[in-house]
């Protein structure tokens, strides 16, 4: 810590214990106490991001901790589940200081109000090397209810909610790239790729209509290519139907590879979902109601990988599938 701070125990009492659950117990204990609720399977789910790696270090602390829980309500709005807590492990240099973690646990703050969640515990420690957050988020689902990777069906459609591609631009710009942009749309191409929207509405929705789900954190083909993975099929996508945003049209007009990149680009967190023909009207119903785009963009088939294909039918070669680590 540095020189006159509140040191670890001094930030949980002072920006974390007022965040807590009632089962965290206001953070005084090593461990939680967490009730599910009969007929209902909790969900859990873990996910971190790293500073240089999935973060800007000059991002303002606030969206970075709304960054992180919302990566991981989208993996809970991927299994249909409801979100309810979360676990936080902070890993920081001795540089972010109190005033630093003040502003992080605001932006959580913030999304606890917004989604319904709260604070079960966690850890804090010190590091010479660049932040890294750890957040283990949990939420239920009726008893075999959830909605797993494994269940597409040769003949589904495949579907995808919002525009894809937005995070990936915004990445860009906030690397200085499309300098001649009209900064209302750099700016909402930086908020897509700072502060994700994760479907928590939609999610629970499609119990009983989605045959399979992942979110979009990977990139769109990679993402649909685990669904096909875990399933045993294959899938093939239309380029010209996965949805791209007002801004997003705009720039692929004058850069016919950029519909390629937003389909491979991660960072969405937005859901791709296999369901069958039948429930067709009901999806187009619900994105209605939720006031959320939910297009309509292949078909799966049998076989073992995901096509990307033109207008005509002819397969779009694809350098990388989507975001890996190593």
């Amino acid at each position: 810590m540095t020189s006159g701070g509140l040191g670890e125990f001094g930030r949980i009492r002072e920006f974390f214990a007022p965040l807590a659950a009632p089962g965290g117990l206001g953070l005084k204990d090593d461990a939680a106490l967490v009730e599910c609720a009969a007929g209902r399977q909790l969900v859990v789910t873990v996910d971190a991001i790293v500073e240089g790696v999935h973060y800007l270090p000059d991002d303002p602390p606030e969206l970075i901790a709304k960054k992180l829980l919302r990566v991981n309500l989208s993996d809970l709005a991927a299994k249909g589940a409801r979100p309810l807590y979360y676990l936080l492990v902070t890993v920081l240099p001795v540089r972010l200081g109190d005033d630093w973690v003040a502003r992080f646990a605001a932006g959580l703050g913030d999304d606890q109000r917004r989604y319904g969640v709260a604070l079960l515990g966690g850890d804090s420690v010190a590091t010479p090397g660049p932040a890294a957050l750890s957040l283990t988020a949990l939420g239920d689902v009726a008893q075999g209810a959830e909605i797993r990777r494994s269940g597409a069906q040769p003949g589904d459609r495949v579907w995808v909610s919002g525009t894809i591609g937005d995070a990936w631009l915004g990445l860009k710009v906030l690397r200085g790239e499309y300098a001649s942009l009209a900064a209302a749309d750099r700016e909402f191409l930086a908020a897509r790729f700072r502060l994700p929207e994760p479907r928590v509405a939609l999610g629970p929705r499609l119990i009983g209509l989605a045959h399979a789900m992942c979110d979009v954190s990977d990139g769109l083909v990679a993402d649909l290519g685990h669904i096909c993975e875990a399933s045993g099929v294959g899938a093939t996508v239309s380029l010209p139907a996965v949805p791209l945003s007002p801004t997003g049209r705009r720039l692929a007009a004058g850069d016919p590879t950029l519909p390629t990149g937003c389909a491979t680009g991660g960072d969405d967190y937005e859901l791709v979902f296999a369901a069958p023909p039948a429930a067709s009207e009901e999806i187009t119903s619900l994105a209605a109601e939720l006031g959320l785009p939910l297009t309509a963009i292949g078909t799966i088939v049998a076989g073992a990988r995901v096509r990307l294909v033109d207008a005509a039918g002819r397969e779009v070669p694809v350098a990388a599938g989507g975001w890996t680590h190593f």
